[in-house]
């Protein structure tokens, strides 16, 4: 590989990344602002701080204002999650969270939309720690893929792992295994997934050493190459 494909490669890794990152958080902003009601913030109250009457005055008020709105927006979110999850520690948060169950479970469309997203939350930001537990399961022929335990077991005993597909891994399988097909992993979460969501180049390990962690590249000078060749 020539030296400016190494540089190229080199630098892709580390803007590949950055660019992903900031594209999905430009798209989250402009999907948040695409449904944020222009009534909470009004562009005509910025005449204060930014004055004139051009078009590109009244566009510079209407990009500010399009911004607090999200930043209301995310403000009141954020508040209301953290007020609901306090309430829900409560008895009447309890009796609160009953009722809305038997509301949602009396309407037939809903009851499965209901149940499959709270438990799809609860698997994702639930307390238990078996829910968080990935493993390695053998399929066919000594073949090996990660899975995460439910904390659920089947009628006969066996342990049930949902086996995500990579590197989509909202797709995947229900399992039912045997404790003894069940090989425990040493690490976490964050590491078990980043393997299969990097469809399996990502090295866990290598990201656990910070600085170290990235794509070796030796850079080697093709002069210096080409003058030990001509000796």
């Amino acid at each position: 590989m020539t030296s400016w494909k190494r540089d190229f490669a080199s630098g892709l890794v580390v803007l590949g990344p950055i660019l992903v990152t900031l594209y999905i958080i430009y798209w989250l902003y402009g999907f948040i602002a695409g449904v944020t009601p222009t009534a909470i913030f009004q562009s005509e109250s910025l005449v204060w701080l930014i004055s004139g009457t051009s078009e590109q005055a009244e566009q510079t008020r209407e990009h500010l204002a399009q911004f607090l709105r999200v930043i209301v927006i995310l403000t009141v979110f954020v508040i209301l999650t953290f007020s609901i999850g306090y309430l829900m520690r409560t008895t009447v948060g309890g009796l609160v969270e009953r009722m809305v169950d038997d509301i949602a479970n009396r309407v037939p469309g809903l009851r499965v939309v209901y149940n499959a997203s709270k438990m799809a939350a609860e698997t994702a930001f639930g307390e238990q720690d078996s829910l968080q537990t990935p493993v390695k399961i053998e399929t066919w022929n000594g073949l090996r893929m990660t899975a995460f335990k439910t904390g659920k077991t089947s009628d006969d005993g066996r342990e049930v792992l949902f086996l995500p597909t990579s590197p989509n891994i909202t797709t995947g399988f229900v399992v039912e295994v045997e404790s003894d097909r069940i090989i425990e992993l040493d690490e976490d979460v964050e590491e078990a997934l980043t393997r299969v969501l990097s469809a399996g180049f990502g090295d866990a390990e290598r990201n656990k050493r910070g600085m170290d962690a990235g794509v070796p590249i030796d850079v080697i000078d093709d002069r210096t190459v080409k003058e030990q060749n001509d000796d």
